[in-house]
Parts: C-alpha cells; structure tokens; sequence
C-alpha cells in the first residue's frame, strides 16, 4: 500500500519551470475620482526542454502581477523543435509591429548571442547556441512578439514528412543527397576551373 501512495507522489511532482521576469512597468488609469495606479509585468515560462510561453499581467502589487503573469504563461506554452536540444533548427526572422529579429542557428560552443528580453526566452526554452539580433523597435512586448513568432515558423523534419505524406527516412536521405550533390558539382567546377 505504502509503495503505490510513494509512486502516485512521484506522478504528480510538478515539473520544474524556469520562469524569468522581464519588464515591469508603473501603470495608471485616469478615472472619475483621480487615478488608480497599477504595474504590469512581462513574464516569460519555460521547462528548458523546448517549451516555453509568455504572458503579461497587472495587479495593484508587483509580487501579484508576476504571479499572475506567470499562470497565464503556463496556460499558453508552445513547443519549439530544437537541434540536439542546443539550438534551433533553421535560421529564421519575423516582423511583429515594429519589431524584426533575425534568428540564426549555431555551432556547438558559440554560446547564447543575445540582448535583453530574447535571451530570457532562450534560457527559458533551453537553447545553449545561438546567434541572434533584433532590428527596429525595442520596446520589451514588440521583442518577444516576434521572437515567439520566428519561433513557431521552425518545424521539425517529422512534422514536414507527416505534412508531405511522405516517411521520415525519404526526407532525410533526399536531403543528404541533395547536399553531397551540390558539393559534387562544386568539386567539378574548381577542377574544371583549375584545368583552364
């Protein structure tokens, strides 16, 4: 008895969540009788695995907007393909308002190359190597608008071979033949150019 009560525990342990802060702002709203003062917070929520969501929230507390950013994240998380569970799987970029960033996949060892609010989103997807950069506006919620959308636009190998009806092995090996045809044709021209 004592052994089944153990595992139901372990089952239900919740998973460990890296939640990171990113803006928190003084917020007022003009009312009848003056003003009623708020803070927003940005949160970003992540299992460093390849999920991660995003959320904002206000309250009359800090402590209770980050609490209720956090909760809202967690409802709303998506699931990022990653390669080697280190970096993404093609290079990517997005627009979202005035926002624009630029996502490039990385060699093992290269590290996390980003500023601000998208390296909070990294860390909590669990990216180790990447490179990136943000053009246009910097505003925190522009950023992560579009880093989230540069990041649903990567889709794993899987998910084009079910999309194209096709078996996971077919898409591998036309790609791999693809690329050793292209260097092929590469060799043969230098040859031809060395023989001129």
């Amino acid at each position: 008895m004592a052994k089944e009560f153990n595992d139901n525990n372990k089952s239900q342990q919740p998973e460990q969540l890296i939640e990171k802060l990113i803006s928190v702002r003084r917020v007022t709203k003009v009312v009848k009788g003056g003003k009623n003062m708020r803070f927003s917070a940005l949160v970003v929520v992540g299992d460093g695995k390849g999920r991660v969501g995003y959320a904002t929230a206000k309250a009359r507390e800090v402590p209770d907007a980050v609490k209720r950013a956090s909760e809202k994240a967690k409802r709303f998380m998506i699931r990022v393909s990653l390669l080697e569970n280190r970096t993404i799987r093609c290079d990517v970029s997005s627009k979202t308002g005035a926002g624009h960033v630029f996502l490039r996949t990385a060699t093992p060892g290269t590290g996390v190359i980003a500023g601000g609010a998208m390296r909070s989103i990294f860390d909590a997807l669990g990216v180790k190597d990447i490179v990136s950069k943000s053009v246009g506006s910097r505003t925190y919620h522009n950023v992560v608008r579009a880093t989230f959308d540069a990041l649903q636009k990567t889709v794993s190998p899987k998910f084009i071979a079910q999309k194209l009806g096709k078996s996971f092995s077919a898409i591998m090996e036309r790609r791999n033949t693809g690329n050793s045809g292209s260097s092929q044709s590469q060799k043969d021209t230098n040859t031809e150019g060395a023989n001129d």
